[in-house]
């Protein structure tokens, strides 16, 4: 697992800057109805997607929701005073307190389905009646694009992701979600390139051959031997699944001031 507040130095740089972001927003906007006034982006980051978010739509308030230190520190300077540290499986929010809920990015890296399960749920939670919960799935898929560096990876160990479009479409059914739309959006900048894949072999990006793992240094090999080491391969596409809470999304406004609220636990 990354260690993200190390991260966050480099993190929009070396994922495709503004303008996977811009893809990013775009992308997660068309799922979200142009009736919402309030929208909780879990998982902020760096807050380069969060303040496209706001910054799109001039009567949606957004409200950005990350854990790790750093990056809420980078996305509170983006966003002030509209940048919560929390956990996305315990949010501080009472029920119902807002109309779409995304998370961009955020539910490969939990930790197996239970992990999954709760963040689904609490968006389930705070969402209104009527209201949208947007999410990436299949987030290890997109960046299968057909490449020789694809037909390297083609035999390294795998798990099931978490984040399978199945699997999360049922977690939503579980908290009363029903399928509204899907999407999908380019990682511009984010193609890897051979010397590029070595370097996230090395650092741990893959959870099957972590550092020091004598297959991946098998991998590395391989990888070290294809052509044009620092040609960028073509750039991921992202799926973006969307579940509508039903309800009247007029009628329930009002929900969230009476709503109970769940704090979050320490980190």
């Amino acid at each position: 697992m990354l260690d993200y507040d190390k991260e966050a130095e480099h993190y929009d740089a070396s994922r495709g800057g503004e303008p996977r972001a811009r893809a990013a927003a775009e992308g997660v906007l068309g799922l979200v109805p142009d009736t919402a006034r309030s929208l909780l982006d879990l998982a902020c980051g760096t807050g380069i997607v969060t303040r496209r978010l706001a910054a799109a739509r001039s009567g949606l308030r957004v409200t950005g929701v990350d854990l790790t230190t750093e990056m809420v520190r980078r996305a509170a300077a983006r966003l002030p005073g509209a940048v919560v540290r929390a956990d996305a499986r315990l949010l501080p929010f009472p029920d119902g307190t807002f109309d779409a809920v995304t998370s961009v990015w955020l539910l490969h890296l939990l930790p197996g389905p239970e992990g999954v399960r709760g963040v689904v749920a609490e968006c389930a939670r705070v969402l209104r009646p009527g209201g949208v919960y947007v999410t990436t799935v299949d987030k290890a898929a997109a960046h299968n694009v057909g490449s020789d560096i694809d037909a390297v990876l083609a035999a390294r160990p795998r798990i099931r992701a978490v984040d399978e479009s199945a699997a999360v479409e049922a977690y939503a059914a579980a908290h009363g979600l029903v399928p509204a739309g899907r999407a999908r959006f380019r990682g511009r900048g984010q193609g890897r390139s051979p010397r590029r894949t070595i370097a996230d072999l090395r650092r741990g990006w893959f959870v099957t051959l972590p550092p020091g793992d004598p297959r991946a240094d098998v991998f590395a090999e391989r990888l070290a031997a294809l052509p044009d080491q620092d040609r960028p391969r073509p750039d991921p596409w992202f799926t973006l699944r969307a579940f509508r809470k039903p309800g009247d999304a007029a009628a329930g406004r009002g929900a969230g001031a009476t709503g109970r609220s769940r704090r979050t636990s320490p980190r």
